[in-house]
């Protein structure tokens, strides 16, 4: 990856206040030319009109009339982007952005951030982020050629042959496109599964290639940015690159010396899901007779004493197998045969039945 030009000779120590303007976080260094020329941007209480003025430090810097503090410390974070969010910082039509999501998916003590580059509303991946606005120029522009990896889903048909061409460049409605290198990775029905990797990062340039190719994008998902990759990182989260790697790319890319001691340089950063917070030890459970809680004391009826194991055992049987007492008045009860011996049944008071007349009419004689 190609580092940035050396400072030429003759030329005054410091950098473009916008530069710094933007490395401190204040914003891009586009909206801070359009502040400049706004009148909004001062240098010791006078009205500064032009980007280029070249300074050591933000000392005497204002900005809508508030001092600019010294930049923060560069840092870098990745971000999984769903579906359907804006990659900007507000929309006229009130759609979500991804600050939306990005509330609740970053520490409340994080700096302003700013998307390196854009993703499409119906893109999903890898999104970068810094709070270096130089940092976040450097990576746009072109002329850094730091490559962007997408995996695209398409509908139609096209050969790997067709895609190899694509090394030597196309030209499309009049826009050059440099060199991509475009791989068929597998086919389900007239579906394809496409990787590509790109250096410039225009507008559409993905969905405009591959439409040129007769092909209708359907989905599409960046997968890397320079040496980071998209990883296991969930759908809608967010986290901060550390280590190393990422301190050797910053310095690249910034041109800042590294470190004393030298770092390692990563061909693949590959970005790991964030660490979940442990969960809270459960509580002990209780024993003794406080385990259970007391009553309350505006209850309208008293509690229920829990049955002990003695009693239960104790306790009268209910239901089909139980065996209840005899009823009163009936003390003959169990005794008494069963229906249709001949004996009349006691222990019905002292009423008896009258005796049955069944069988006892006596024969009828002869027709007369």
């Amino acid at each position: 990856m190609p580092t940035l030009p050396p400072r030429s000779e003759g030329r005054p120590e410091g950098d473009r206040i916008a530069k710094l303007l933007a490395r401190a976080g204040v914003a891009s260094r586009r909206e801070i030319e359009r502040m400049i020329a706004e009148g909004r941007v001062a240098l010791d209480g006078k009205v500064l009109d032009t980007p280029a003025t070249i300074l050591a430090s933000l000392k005497g810097v204002t900005v809508d009339g508030n001092p600019v503090a010294a930049a923060e410390a560069t840092r870098l974070f990745a971000f999984h982007k769903p579906t359907g969010l804006l990659t900007a910082e507000r929309d006229p039509a009130g759609r979500p952005t991804i600050y939306t999501a990005l509330r609740n998916a970053l520490p409340k003590d994080t700096p302003r951030l700013m998307p390196v580059g854009r993703l499409d509303l119906n893109t999903e991946g890898l999104l970068l982020l810094t709070n270096d606005g130089g940092l976040k120029r450097t990576m746009e522009l072109p002329a850094t050629k730091v490559p962007r990896t997408y995996r695209a889903r398409a509908f139609g048909v096209v050969t790997q042959g067709q895609l190899e061409d694509l090394m030597d460049g196309v030209e499309i409605d009049g826009v050059r496109y440099g060199s991509i290198d475009a791989n068929l990775e597998r086919s389900s029905g007239r579906n394809l599964w496409i990787e590509m990797t790109i250096t410039e990062g225009k507008n559409r340039e993905v969905r405009r290639v591959l439409e040129y190719l007769g092909l209708q994008v359907n989905r599409l998902i960046r997968t890397g940015y320079g040496p980071f990759n998209l990883g296991d990182l969930p759908r809608g989260q967010a986290v901060e690159l550390t280590g190393k790697p990422v301190v050797h790319f910053l310095s690249e890319m910034t041109g800042t010396p590294i470190p004393r001691g030298g770092v390692k340089k990563a061909d693949k950063v590959v970005i790991a899901a964030p660490e979940k917070a442990p969960r809270p030890p459960r509580p002990p459970a209780r024993k003794g007779p406080s385990a259970r809680p007391a009553p309350r004391k505006d209850a309208d009826t008293a509690a229920v004493p829990r049955r002990t194991a003695d009693a239960a055992k104790s306790a009268p049987r209910r239901g089909p197998a139980a065996s209840p007492e005899p009823r009163k008045g009936a003390e003959t009860l169990t005794n008494a045969p069963r229906r249709g011996s001949g004996a009349p049944r006691s222990g019905a008071g002292s009423r008896k039945r009258p005796p049955s007349t069944r069988n006892s009419t006596p024969p009828r004689g002869p027709r007369k």
